[in-house]
């Protein structure tokens, strides 16, 4: 891509998120069973830790990063030359990866919608500039707070203190961040990489921004696991950034640029970078770079976490490549999305209640009606929090249905089968409650899973009282498309639970327990709706009611990007068991018990 001038790179970050979870003291009663309608939730208590900067922040960390002159994880390459230690990994002095598109043509934010800036900077409370961290990335919407981009953007800098996210613009910022030419800056509430990411092999790529509240911009959906069309050697993809735009001067572009590449096999990528290029993990595309921006077209500086594209999915994360980008026979280096849709997802469907990356637990004492929640603390469950009464409810689901990343709750109401859905509204600090279902009475099973039609939106499911199992498909604000039946014969199940993705394809999961047998299925996701939603059944386990009497899902406790499965015994442990996202007998790592008094709870979320 082409001109524009030198904008350094840096950016200091946090945004409004006071709804992050329910604080403890929190006390006032939810329900009333005789008026069958909720009374005023408890407000959320914000967290200090989260409260939103001004816009002047916002504003001066958007400067400072494109003051700066940072690359986002120091990822270096040395040459392509093997005979030179082609591939191998330096220290100092081989070329610093900061993405650009040389040789692409400008393009518009309707074009790509979903694009974001993501600058970074960190002043480091010196009166220096020498010590400064200042360097922009981009990044893609894959839902209204979430930002897909790489880890080696993320890993190592505390994004929201000092990261702020811009959407909705073509345009690099000017005027020292004063002007967005119509974009909209957002800071960041939380981050992710994926856990196994190695800065040394810039192995593992990928990771995931949270927004405080939900952008505007049309969000893009990342491929699936299965998908190995669009990574034919030869296909057409395109990259997107506001990287450099030439291997002989650090000035970016100023306006979006997008380019397109041939997608090139794992032979050839392995070839021209040997160990450095990891089969299956990452992917190469692009025409052999010419040794000058002259007959090159390659992602550079700038481009960094930037999404490539095939058929309106991203299949490759701005990752690596050589020396000012076009070293003679060099091609572009992406994270393979394909390979990392199972743990990304589970961080785009990740909302709990206090706001990390871990699903916390939700239960309701049987005896006095009182709701608590525990939060995640990866293997185990911090001390219950109250939610005061709960009476005159027989179901309550964990989700969040509009996808601003505050847990929302489903509820059933004993008397008529009424649900509801109470959410907490981000702009006026209160909650909302709306009823969404009449009549669910007899409805056998409710399960809140997440996306199972493969729009990235929210679905509920449910099995009336014949046993036949629908979907209804969200539309991301708390309403519904018509339903769709899936199939019969669902109430030869006692329990039928789901909350993500337990096999790691990126598609939502159920598992279902037998009443007479005591087997427990996986009914692996397709992201279809209707018949074809779940492929056939695969037995993962058998637990009778003499071993649990209650399952619970509520998605990733551990944080590790896989779905986990709770089970309480008849006496009243309560024992988790942690996704492994095998699709086989080994589904669960062993189990570990969190808890012994859990018997006391009639409801869990």
């Amino acid at each position: 891509m082409s001109g524009g001038g030198r904008h350094r790179r840096r950016v200091r970050v946090a945004l409004p998120v006071a709804a992050a979870g329910v604080a403890a003291a929190v006390a006032a009663a939810l329900l009333t069973s005789s008026a069958g309608a909720a009374t005023a939730l408890p407000q959320p208590t914000a967290d200090p830790a989260i409260s939103s900067p001004s816009p002047a922040e916002l504003k001066k960390r958007v400067a400072g990063a494109l003051a700066g002159d940072d690359t986002a994880g120091r990822p270096h390459r040395s040459s392509l030359s093997k005979s030179t230690g082609a591939g191998s990994t330096t220290t100092g002095t081989g070329s610093v990866i900061d993405a650009k598109i040389i040789g692409g043509s400008t393009t518009t934010i309707t074009s790509a919608p979903w694009m974001a800036q993501l600058h970074y900077y960190d002043d480091r409370g010196t009166s220096r500039t020498s010590d400064d961290i200042g360097f922009f990335c981009g990044g893609a919407v894959v839902a209204p707070t979430k930002i897909l981009t790489a880890a080696h953007c993320v890993k190592g800098y505390d994004w929201h203190a000092n990261g702020a996210i811009v959407t909705g613009t073509a345009q690099l910022p000017s005027d020292g961040g004063a002007d967005l030419h119509g974009g909209t800056v957002s800071g960041v509430w939380r981050q992710w990489n994926h856990p196994s990411y190695n800065a040394t092999t810039i192995d593992n790529d990928i990771a995931v921004l949270t927004l405080p509240g939900p952008v505007k911009a049309t969000p893009i959906r990342m491929t699936t696991s299965g998908d190995t069309a669009s990574y034919a050697a030869g296909k057409s993809a395109k990259v997107y950034g506001w990287g450099r735009t030439s291997s002989t001067s650090q000035d970016v572009s100023e306006t979006l640029k997008a380019a397109t590449l041939p997608l090139q096999s794992d032979a050839t990528c392995a070839r021209t970078y040997g160990a450095d290029f990891v089969k299956g993990h990452m992917v190469c595309a692009g025409k052999p770079a010419a040794g000058t921006d002259s007959g090159t077209t390659s992602a550079c500086n700038g481009d960094s976490g930037g999404p490539l594209v095939v058929n309106n999915r991203i299949v490759g994360v701005v990752s690596w490549g050589v020396r000012d980008c076009v070293e003679k026979g060099a091609y572009s280096v992406f994270a393979k999305v394909s390979s990392y849709v199972g743990a990304a997802y589970a961080r785009v469907d990740d909302t709990n209640i206090n706001g990390d990356h871990r699903a916390d637990l939700w239960v309701r004492k049987s005896s006095t009606t009182t709701g608590y929640s525990k939060n995640s603390k990866g293997s185990s469950f911090a001390a219950r929090e109250s939610w005061g009464s709960w009476k005159g409810v027989n179901a309550v689901l964990q989700t969040d249905l509009n996808r601003d990343g505050y847990q929302d709750l489903v509820y059933r109401r004993s008397s008529d089968g009424a649900v509801f859905w109470t959410r907490y509204v981000i702009s006026s600090g209160t909650w909302s409650t709306k009823r969404i279902f009449d009549n669910w009475k007899t409805r056998t099973r409710i399960v809140a899973p997440g996306d199972v039609t493969g729009d990235y939106l929210p679905d509920l499911l449910s099995v009336d009282s014949a046993g036949v199992l629908w979907i209804y498909p969200g539309k991301g604000n708390g309403t519904f498309s018509a339903r769709v039946k899936v199939g019969s014969g669902w109430n030869q199940y006692n329990s039928v639970h789901g909350r993500g993705d337990f096999n790691g394809d990126g598609k939502t999961d159920l598992i279902a327990r037998h009443k007479s047998t005591g087997a427990m299925y996986l009914y692996k996701g397709t992201g279809k709706a209707g018949t074809g939603a779940f492929s056939g059944r695969v037995k993962v386990r058998t637990w009778s009611t003499k071993t649990y009497n209650t399952f619970d899902t509520v998605g990733d406790i551990s944080g590790d990007g896989k779905a986990d499965f709770l089970a309480r015994t008849p006496g009243g442990t309560l024992y988790l068991y942690k996704g492994t996202g095998k699709a086989t007998s080994g589904i669960f790592a062993a189990r570990i018990s969190v808890g012994t008094d859990f018997k006391q709870y009639d409801i869990f979320g």
